[in-house]
C-alpha cells in the first residue's frame, strides 16, 4: 500500500473513531460532570421561543439571544405563551455556578439557583446549537458544575499589545467555555500599558514601546477603555484581575519616574522601585488608589516575582542601608519582604486582597488578605509551602500552563525550559506527575490558570495560535472532575472546536496537523 493509500486509511479510520465518540457524547466543551443521553432527538425550527420563569434572569437571556444570533444559524425571540421551546427556571437548592439542562421532545429546560449558574447552563445550550446538525438536539438531562471555582486565564500585554478587540474576542471565548477569571497583565519592564491620569508619563514615556522595538508609539488602555472591557466580561460573568507588578519588573514606570527608580543589573537595567523612598510608595499607592475604582475585583495582583534579578543597587542606596541598619536585616530579601508587606497593608486599608507569585509565599503575608499563584513547576515543595502557610493558592505552572511554551515538538517558534505545553499535558493537569503527592482538590486550591506570556508572541494571529485549542483543554482541566475526563472524547469534539474557531477569524493551531503554522487573519468580524 504506496503512502497516500495508508494516508487515506487512516483519516478514514480517525474520522470514523470520531463519529463512534460523538454518538456517546456532547458536543460540549468543558464537559457536563453528570450527563445522562436520551433515546430520541429535539427538532428545532430556526426560530427558537424562550419564556422567563423568573425576570432573575433576564440579563443572561439577553445575552444568550445576543451569542446565538451571532454564533448560529439559530434566533432566539422572546416570549411569554407556555408552548416556549426554551424555558428558564429558578431552582432553589442548586450550587453557586450549577445547573441543570433537560432536553426532551417537546422543548428545553434550564434551571439554576443563580444568575452565573443559568450563565453556565446557557452556555451549554448555546454550544449544542452551535454544534446542531438538521436542527436537531440529542434529549439528555444534565446536571453540572464545576470542580474549581478559578478557571483563569492571564494575557500579559506589557510585552506586547493587542488592543480592545482582540482581548474582547478572548472574553467572547473564555465565556463559552465558562472560564472565569481574567488576569491583565498590564505593567511590566517593556510598557505601562493603563492610563494613571495621576501620572500621565506613565503612558506618554512609560508605554513607549515593546519587546521587538523599544521606539514603538504608545500603546494603552484609557481608563474609558478599561471600564468598557470590565463591564463586558462581568456582562459574562468572568472577573478581571489587574496586576500592577513590584516591586520588579519596574523599568517602564522607572523611564517614565526616575525618582522612584531602584536601579537593576546589567542585563535587568532599572528593573526595581525604589524600596527606601517614602516617595516610592506614596506613588504607588496612589496607582492602586486608582486601580482599585477600575476593577471592582477584591483581588490586585502585585506580582512580587524575581526581584533578585534587579535588586542589585539597593545595598548602595543610602535609604536602604538605613532601614537595614534599623531593623536589623541581613540581606535583601528582608528589603523586599518589608516592601510586598507595606504594599499589602495599603491594599488591606483598600479593602482588596493581594495576588502574587509563589515568591510571596517567604514574606510573611497575612494569609487571611493574600492569595498566591503557583507557577514554578520544578519547586513543588513552594505548592506544598503556600498550602501549609494557609494561602488560597492558584496553579498555574509553567509546564504545562504557560502557553508561550511550544505545543509541539516539532515546533522552534517559542519557549522551552525543560520541557513544552502540549495540549494533551493541559488537558491533563492537575495530575500526580505535576503536583507530586500534594492532593489537587486540597480546600485551599481555588483552580487552575494558564498564562499567555508574550516576550516570543509579537502579533494577534500568533497569540491566538498559542492559545486555541489549549483553551479549551485548559477549561476542561478546570471544570470537568478527573472521573468524567476522556482524553478520546475530548478530541472527538476537538474537529468541531477548531471549526467554530476559524469561523470566528481565530488563527488556530490544530494539533491534528501539528506543522500547521498560523493563519492570516482576516478583516475583524463585525
Amino acid at each position: 500500500m504506496n503512502f497516500i493509500k495508508k494516508l487515506l486509511v487512516l483519516t478514514l479510520l480517525w474520522c470514523a473513531s470520531v463519529n463512534v465518540l460523538l454518538a456517546s457524547g456532547l458536543p460540549i466543551t468543558p464537559y457536563p460532570n453528570n450527563v445522562v443521553l436520551g433515546s430520541g432527538n429535539l427538532n428545532l425550527k430556526s426560530s427558537i421561543s424562550l419564556k422567563l420563569q423568573s425576570a432573575t434572569f433576564a440579563e443572561e437571556a439577553d445575552l444568550f439571544r445576543e451569542q446565538v444570533k451571532r454564533f448560529s444559524s439559530f434566533k432566539v425571540k422572546p416570549t411569554k405563551k407556555s408552548n416556549a421551546v426554551i424555558s428558564l427556571t429558578e431552582k432553589v437548592g442548586l450550587g453557586e455556578e450549577a445547573y441543570q439542562l433537560v432536553i426532551n421532545e417537546s422543548g428545553i429546560k434550564v434551571s439554576a439557583s443563580t444568575k452565573v449558574g443559568m450563565f453556565n447552563g446557557l452556555q451549554s445550550l448555546l454550544q449544542l446549537l452551535i454544534a446542531s446538525e438538521n436542527n436537531q438536539l440529542t434529549c439528555c438531562e444534565i446536571e453540572d458544575a464545576p470542580r474549581y471555582p478559578w478557571r483563569g486565564l492571564m494575557l500579559d500585554e506589557s510585552r506586547h499589545f493587542f488592543g480592545e478587540i482582540e482581548v474582547k474576542l478572548l472574553i467572547d471565548m473564555m465565556a463559552i467555555h465558562k472560564l472565569n477569571k481574567f488576569h491583565w497583565h498590564l505593567t511590566d519592564s517593556k510598557g505601562w500599558r493603563l492610563e494613571i491620569k495621576q501620572y500621565p508619563k506613565l503612558t506618554t514615556v512609560g508605554a513607549t514601546g515593546n519587546q521587538t522595538d523599544p521606539n514603538a508609539k504608545p500603546r494603552f488602555y484609557t481608563q474609558k477603555q478599561i471600564k468598557e472591557v470590565v463591564a463586558y466580561a462581568a456582562k459574562r460573568h468572568i472577573e478581571v484581575i489587574p496586576e500592577i507588578d513590584m516591586p520588579g519588573h519596574a523599568s517602564a514606570a522607572a523611564r517614565a519616574y526616575p525618582e522612584i527608580n531602584g536601579g537593576g543589573s546589567k542585563s535587568h537595567p532599572d528593573f526595581t522601585f525604589h524600596p527606601g523612598k517614602e516617595l516610592t510608595f506614596e506613588f504607588l499607592t496612589n496607582v492602586l488608589k486608582e486601580v482599585a475604582t477600575l476593577f471592582p475585583s477584591k483581588l490586585i495582583h502585585i506580582g512580587g516575582d524575581e526581584v533578585h534579578f534587579g535588586n542589585h543597587q539597593w545595598k548602595t542606596f543610602p535609604e536602604v542601608k538605613a532601614l537595614m541598619k534599623k531593623n536589623n536585616w541581613k540581606s535583601l530579601v528582608d528589603v523586599e519582604h518589608y516592601f510586598l508587606n507595606r504594599m499589602a497593608d495599603t491594599l488591606k486599608v483598600m479593602n482588596k486582597t493581594v495576588l502574587g507569585w509563589d515568591e510571596v509565599i517567604g514574606a510573611g503575608l497575612n494569609k487571611n488578605n493574600t492569595a498566591v499563584m503557583w507557577w514554578r513547576h520544578d519547586k513543588k515543595q513552594l505548592l506544598a509551602n503556600a498550602l501549609k502557610k494557609g494561602y488560597t493558592t492558584i496553579m498555574c505552572p509553567r509546564i504545562p500552563l504557560y502557553f508561550d511554551f511550544v505545543q509541539h515538538d516539532s515546533h522552534t517558534d517559542g519557549r522551552r525550559w525543560g520541557g513544552f505545553a502540549s495540549i494533551d499535558k493541559v488537558y491533563a493537569f492537575p495530575n500526580k506527575e505535576m503536583t507530586g503527592d500534594i492532593d489537587a482538590d486540597n480546600k485551599l486550591i481555588k483552580g487552575i490558570q494558564a498564562n499567555i506570556w508574550t516576550e516570543v508572541i509579537h502579533t494577534n494571529a500568533r497569540m491566538e495560535f498559542m492559545t486555541f485549542p489549549r483553551i479549551a483543554a485548559l477549561a476542561e482541566a478546570g471544570w470537568t472532575k478527573d472521573q468524567n475526563k476522556n482524553w478520546d472524547e475530548f478530541n472527538a469534539r476537538l474537529p468541531q472546536l477548531l471549526q467554530f474557531y476559524q469561523a470566528e477569524n481565530i488563527a488556530v493551531f490544530d494539533p491534528l496537523n501539528p506543522n500547521s503554522k498560523p493563519e492570516i487573519k482576516g478583516p475583524a468580524k463585525k
